[in-house]
């Protein structure tokens, strides 16, 4: 995510076709190409992808298996979308078997149900 606040920040801000949630959990990410995963945490998920925190962010466009420790875990493909150095990196999913998107919709309800308690 671009953290200037300028009209590129609205105009990203008005693509998303997803709400996103605050949710912090663990997530393994492996990059194309590569045999081992990256430990992170995300900061928001949402049903097109998360952001995730992490001292070693992914250059943009990396291609990234991802596992999502929620529920019975959700497995995703993803591309990075935004690289903040030392701060995370913003990853859109780009495939998603469906019943790992229901297992995340459920997730993503509980989460925002937990937040308003």
């Amino acid at each position: 995510m671009n953290r200037d606040y300028g009209n590129d920040s609205f105009a990203r801000q008005e693509r998303r076709r997803h709400p996103r949630v605050k949710m912090s959990a663990r997530i393994d990410l492996t990059p194309a190409g590569r045999k081992f995963a990256t430990g992170a945490v995300t900061s928001d998920v949402s049903l097109g992808g998360c952001y995730i925190e992490t001292m070693f962010p992914l250059p943009k466009g990396t291609e990234v298996e991802i596992t999502l420790h929620v529920g019975e875990g959700v497995l995703a493909v993803g591309r990075v979308m935004t690289c903040d150095p030392n701060i995370g990196n913003g990853i859109m999913f780009t495939n998603i078997l469906p019943e790992d998107r229901e297992e995340l919709r459920v997730q993503l309800e509980a989460a925002q149900r937990d937040s308003s308690d």
